[in-house]
């Protein structure tokens, strides 16, 4: 089985832009199933309703991170919906915090997580993943972990080496080349990067950040023209005992 992990979706413009190649994506991997990270797919930050009913037209799960309940008009969306889901350690808020997709033939649990250092206050997320795991009765575990540091994302690879599928780090919105497979069983990368402007600043207009960083006061995010980056993993994945196959990552330009 093959999992197609699409890093943060930047801006509406690009959320359309992957929509529109996703089926050509599919092909080319022999995807059988798409998680998509939409935490920054709406036009000023966060995820709207409008933004997750792009994304939904192709991926089968969407992941969210620190500027998920950026949005209040989300709040519905995240109780009626099994396949958008927001970081687990948030706590008891709106929403849940992971689902296991039915492919028919197999169950594919995808968990979302947040980390701890330079982010939005949460629960440890080591302890979350712990008590997660004793729900989850697939084999198959994707988990989206959701932090600024490399070191806390490496941990977390070795943490849950042997007990899930994949892990996958976003947020930062740089593709790091770190692919591997953990102990023979996980799959893991620092992180997947971003689908947005390639000659940007993580997705937003350079002129603006470096404004921002010259002059001292607050600017206007603005998305500029020019090329689509699009940065993925694919997982390869035994789907009967749940350990990864293969790990290649996906820079398209």
């Amino acid at each position: 089985m093959n999992i197609l992990f699409v890093g943060d979706v930047v801006g509406q413009r690009s959320a359309e832009y992957l929509a529109d190649k996703m089926p050509a994506l599919k092909r080319r991997y022999g995807v059988d199933m798409t998680i998509v990270n939409g935490e920054n797919s709406a036009d000023g930050n966060g995820i709207t309703p409008f933004s997750a009913k792009i994304l939904l037209d192709c991926a089968d799960v969407i992941t969210t991170g620190n500027h998920c309940f950026r949005r209040k008009e989300m709040n519905d969306l995240y109780e009626e919906s099994s396949v958008i889901i927001r970081p687990a350690n948030f706590g008891d808020t709106v929403g849940r915090g992971y689902t296991v997709f039915d492919m028919g033939r197999t169950r594919v649990a995808v968990v979302n997580l947040i980390g701890m250092a330079y982010m939005e206050s949460c629960n440890n997320p080591f302890y979350c993943i712990d008590g997660l795991l004793k729900e989850i009765d697939t084999p198959n575990i994707i988990v989206d972990f959701h932090a600024e540091a490399s070191s806390e994302k490496r941990a977390m690879g070795f943490y849950l080496e042997g007990r899930v599928s994949a892990v996958i780090g976003t947020h930062t919105h740089v593709q790091t080349a770190d692919e591997q497979i953990l102990g023979g069983h996980t799959g893991y990368i620092t992180d997947v990067g971003y689908v947005g402007v390639r000659d940007s600043v993580l997705g937003i207009d350079r002129d603006v950040i470096i404004a921002r960083l010259t002059t001292y006061y607050p600017q206007k995010h603005t998305y500029p023209a020019g090329d689509i980056m699009i940065n993925a993993a694919v997982i390869s994945i035994d789907e009967k005992c749940g350990k990864c196959t293969g790990m290649e990552r996906v820079n398209i330009v």
